[in-house]
């Protein structure tokens, strides 16, 4: 054990490598790394979700490739908006969950396993994580979107999609549409208007892509970049790859000069 020289002259024994204790402030006071808006809609197969691959730090965009539509098992799908290492640790939590069931399952083969929690099980889960993070004063700093299919008394797969969604204060609901972030301002009411229950896949897409669009023109912490994943009862869970919305920027309000100050448009 080495010596250090005190401020006044004094001589201590200095605490050995690794035994300092972590500061007494060391839980996220605010959100750093963010995400914005996942927006969310069941439809005549199953349920879709959308959101950008855009991470913020501050006001600064500086990561273009997060991917916040993350698969939980083969028929649950989770979606983050919020403090993008708060979302990372959810979905280690929920594989290792996963992970776990698998492991401790009747058979190892998935055709044959039964063991796997469905959408409605993640999202009281998630609920009960959240409120109990937020009690401790240690909130997770995300609003998570769950979507899937419920399951029936005997394991298998109902016919009845599922989409809910949990907040960063353990506050949980329901809904045929969801939006989180920006979306719930501006997305919401427009998916509202153009919703109806027995929607194609194609429909919803073009529902998700537009509102998208409108929050890249509206929201500065948005991204035409963006990801679609979708959950079906026959095919489980798929997640597209990144792919860029077109834009039009040549709408008069947006060219226009603004109470005739000869701006450039801007707002």
């Amino acid at each position: 054990m080495s010596l250090s020289l005190q401020p006044g002259g004094s001589s201590t024994r200095a605490p050995p490598t690794g035994t300092l204790s972590a500061p007494g402030n060391a839980v996220t006071t605010r959100p750093i790394t963010t995400g914005t808006s996942v927006l969310g809609i069941k439809y005549r197969d199953g349920v879709m979700l959308a959101a950008d691959t855009l991470c913020s730090y501050g006001s600064l965009a500086k990561y273009k490739n997060a991917r916040r539509l993350l698969p939980v098992n083969s028929r649950t799908l989770i979606g983050g908006s919020g403090e993008y290492s708060d979302l990372q640790a959810i979905d280690d939590m929920l594989r290792r969950n996963a992970l776990e069931d698998r492991c401790t399952a009747d058979s190892l083969y998935e055709e044959e396993n039964d063991a796997e929690d469905c959408a409605k099980e993640v999202w009281s889960y998630l609920r009960a994580v959240m409120y109990n993070r937020r009690s401790k004063m240690n909130p997770l700093w995300n609003d998570i979107v769950v979507a899937g299919f419920r399951q029936n008394d005997d394991g298998s797969t109902s016919e009845e999609p599922f989409l809910g969604i949990v907040d960063k204060i353990g506050t949980a609901y329901e809904d045929d549409i969801l939006a989180t972030g920006f979306g719930g301002y501006i997305a919401l009411p427009l998916m509202r208007e153009k919703y109806r229950p027995d929607m194609e896949e194609g429909e919803a897409r073009a529902l998700l892509e537009d509102s998208l669009r409108i929050l890249f023109y509206r929201d500065c912490r948005a991204l035409n970049r963006v990801q679609i994943a979708k959950v079906t009862r026959d095919r489980g869970v798929l997640v597209s790859d990144p792919y860029e919305l077109d834009t039009y920027w040549d709408f008069k309000g947006f060219v226009t000069n603004k109470g005739e100050m000869g701006t450039d448009g801007g707002w």
